[in-house]
């Protein structure tokens, strides 16, 4: 007497034949492979905008830099300017032609006056312990050397700053192969067949996917 046999047809027994243990390591591991993928995200944004953050103030440093240097080329015009009139005056006066002085005298600049005059209070011609020229009184000030100095001290900041920001950039970079290694091995845990093998390639890529976290979040946001 023949026996019948009842057969469940296989695309049937499919979904029974994973275990809810396994269904959690594999949602384990799409979590992981999300998470990691917004991280990456962050990271590429953030590294993006220290990168614009480098360029903009290598630039302005450059300009700023370009200014220091034409102030004190500015400067260094204006000394000798101060220079080739004071001579011009010295060498009148000396040949006793007054009125050829004055007219050196008139074209002295306005802010190398104060230090003329401070020198002739010392009586140069007489005195043998006076400065040897308007040039070296403490008087003498030139704005373009200040203005120079300043700028060339802000060039030196924005400079500073350009190198900082493309260490953030390079951090940034950085953390992108830590989350790259996590969504390798999250990805072939999702192959491994070996239950043990599986749970300890989503714990390495947890721990690294941590690691990276931590990293970035030590990190300055652009």
């Amino acid at each position: 007497m023949p026996h019948g046999h009842a057969h469940v047809p296989e695309e049937l027994t499919e979904g029974s034949s994973t275990s809810p243990g396994e269904r959690i390591l594999e949602l384990s591991a799409v979590a992981l492979l999300s998470l990691t993928v917004l991280a990456t995200a962050w990271s590429g944004y953030q590294a993006s905008l220290w990168s614009g953050e480098q360029s903009q103030h290598y630039a302005q440093a450059s300009a700023t830099r370009i200014k220091s240097q034409q102030a004190s080329t500015h400067a260094g015009q204006s000394r000798i300017d101060d220079l080739l009139y004071f001579n011009g005056w010295l060498d009148a006066h000396q040949a006793g032609n007054e009125g050829l002085a004055k007219i050196y005298q008139r074209r002295f600049r306005t802010a190398f006056v104060p230090a003329f005059e401070a020198w002739i209070a010392q009586h140069p011609f007489t005195n043998p312990d006076a400065v040897p020229g308007p040039l070296y009184m403490p008087q003498y000030h030139l704005a373009d050397v200040t203005r120079a100095n300043t700028l060339s001290g802000k060039a030196d900041d924005l400079y500073q700053e350009g190198t900082d920001a493309k260490g953030h950039d390079d951090d940034y970079i950085l953390s992108t192969v830590f989350f790259a290694a996590v969504l390798f091995f999250a990805g072939i845990s999702l192959r491994v067949d070996w239950r043990r093998l599986r749970i300890a390639v989503l714990v390495f890529a947890a721990a690294m996917l941590l690691g990276g976290l931590l990293f970035v979040l030590t990190l300055p946001i652009a």
